[in-house]
């Protein structure tokens, strides 16, 4: 069983409660967004549950563990990943799950503290 074909269990982190099993053809990583049942998550943790058989452990599934968000509007790209906000504001957290401490709820633009981040060599 390749691991792409195996189900992923997804779970809503608060409350606690399994929204069901899905069968995904892409890796969910931590910061990614995932449309379930009409809804959008984003995805905190993902977790491999493995089962002992014929004296060897293999992948039986996968869970992820999700919270109920909306897929923000402004992203950049950082050293070869996704961020959310605008990365050139010296207070943008440089996350996949938080834009920065000031202004969490965005947006970027428009926004009164921001400041370019300074880039020393």
């Amino acid at each position: 069983m390749e691991p792409d074909s195996l189900q992923t269990e997804v779970i809503l982190t608060h409350p606690r409660e399994s929204l069901g099993k899905v069968q995904l053809d892409w890796t969910p990583q931590p910061g990614n967004y995932l449309d379930f049942e009409g809804k959008t998550y984003a995805v905190l943790e993902r977790r491999h549950r493995y089962q002992l058989k014929g004296g060897r452990y293999r992948l039986h599934n996968i869970a992820i563990y999700v919270q109920s968000a909306k897929r923000p509007s402004e992203k950049s790209l950082v050293a070869g990943r996704w961020v959310i906000g605008d990365a050139t504001c010296c207070y943008n957290a440089h996350s996949e799950l938080i834009r920065c401490a000031v202004n969490p709820d965005g947006p970027c633009e428009s926004c009164r503290f921001y400041e370019k981040l300074e880039v020393t060599s």
